[in-house]
């Protein structure tokens, strides 16, 4: 008997017909129903709506596009079904790519075929817990003159509306998990890009500047986002901007 409920539909993106006709095969024992795409064109189709597909597979050699491009323009359009790359690059920047694309999980070719369907059914489980946190009572975030939504992802700054990345918005959310807590760029790497390794160093501070451009009222002397020398950075939601005044 299936573990996975009543046949959630997965879509296979994969150019390469054997390895496509394996993993479908393999599945389909597991209780899936699958669809095999050979083609960004063919999978994008198949994606119109109303598709109903639980979770993607997808390769990032795809004869006409890149996965990466594919899976940051389906999010572009607003899709955010849970995405698995499949590639033969395994390199951190690799990973990194796939991730900061949109990606939910990544796994490097070849690989043992029961890492992967358990991944796809952790995945799967990530995505029903996410529904059912959505379902309870909003999640907020307030500080300075910020407020942010995350279940709706609205964020404001005074009376300006701004519109974050996910990257972005998840980055904030384990700030506001951990307030006043220093926060090493490993464990954020970790814990937000889900990249274990070598520490992307550039990678991190990065997204810190970006939330400091969104957030600080002066982003090259930050209050809330502070930088903790040699260590990584704090989040100090109750600092009080310092006054422009003589």
């Amino acid at each position: 008997m299936s573990q996975h409920g009543a046949e959630p539909r997965l879509l296979v993106v994969e150019d390469e017909s054997n390895l496509a006709a394996a993993l479908k095969l393999n599945f389909e024992f597991e209780g899936y129903h699958v669809d095999v795409a050979c083609s960004g064109k063919e999978a994008g189709r198949l994606l119109m709506p109303p598709s109903s597909y639980r979770a993607i597979v997808l390769d990032v050699m795809l004869p006409d596009i890149d996965g990466f491009t594919f899976c940051q323009k389906l999010r572009e359009t607003g899709n955010y079904t849970p995405v698995l790359m499949l590639t033969a690059l395994g390199g951190i920047d690799e990973r990194v790519n796939g991730l900061q694309a949109g990606a939910d999980d990544y796994l490097a070719k070849p690989f043992e075929l029961s890492e992967l369907l358990a991944r796809v059914a952790s995945l799967l489980r990530r995505h029903d817990w996410e529904r059912a946190r959505l379902a309870q009572p909003k999640s907020e975030l307030r500080f300075g003159s910020v407020q942010v939504d995350f279940d709706t992802q609205q964020v404001h700054v005074a009376d300006k509306q701004l519109r974050l990345t996910r990257l972005e918005l998840d980055l904030l959310r384990y700030f506001a998990q951990n307030p006043d807590r220093v926060l090493t760029r490993q464990e954020l790497q970790e814990k937000v890009w889900q990249v274990s390794g070598e520490v992307n160093t550039r990678m991190v501070d990065n997204f810190i500047m970006r939330l400091r451009r969104h957030f600080e009222p002066d982003p090259a002397d930050p209050v809330f986002f502070v930088s903790m020398r040699g260590t990584g950075y704090k989040f100090v939601p109750l600092a009080q901007p310092k006054s422009r005044e003589r």
